[in-house]
């Protein structure tokens, strides 16, 4: 019987990470930040249904700051998932909208988005249990 051939590497389970070369996942892993990212979740979602301006944003988004939507349309911008258009009226409107990239995330941001509205009763109890439990412990 042949012994196997050593490596001095560890063996690494499989997962997300091992899906995408070594060399591109610096940026990946960004992209995950990003499109994960609460504000940026809640933003794409809000775009769904058509362009709005910035301020029916911020009012559809409870609890986002004027300087936190400023950055979050910003780096979806750079990121491509979202469009700025300035209209040369007065007062001056701007209006944002998705990309037809940022519209392949709707699926993805909108299913994460039901899944915490439907299981948000149980994450609470389970945090409570689990603070309690703490709590007794120190």
């Amino acid at each position: 019987m042949e012994a196997e051939p050593r490596t001095d590497r560890p063996v690494v389970p499989p997962g997300p990470c091992s899906r995408w070369p070594a060399e591109q996942g610096e940026t990946i892993r960004q992209i995950v930040e990003r499109a994960g990212d609460k504000w940026a979740v809640l933003v794409i979602g809000t775009l769904e249904n058509g362009p709005l301006r910035y301020t029916d944003l911020q009012r559809s988004i409870p609890g986002i700051s004027q300087r936190m939507l400023t950055h979050t349309l910003r780096q979806l911008r750079r990121d491509g998932l979202v469009t700025r258009t300035a209209y040369p009226e007065v007062p001056p409107r701007v209006e944002y909208a998705l990309t037809e990239l940022g519209a392949t995330l709707l699926v993805a941001v909108t299913a994460l988005i039901d899944w915490a509205g439907t299981h948000h009763d149980e994450i609470s109890r389970n945090r409570s249990h689990f603070d309690e439990q703490a709590a007794r412990k120190s």
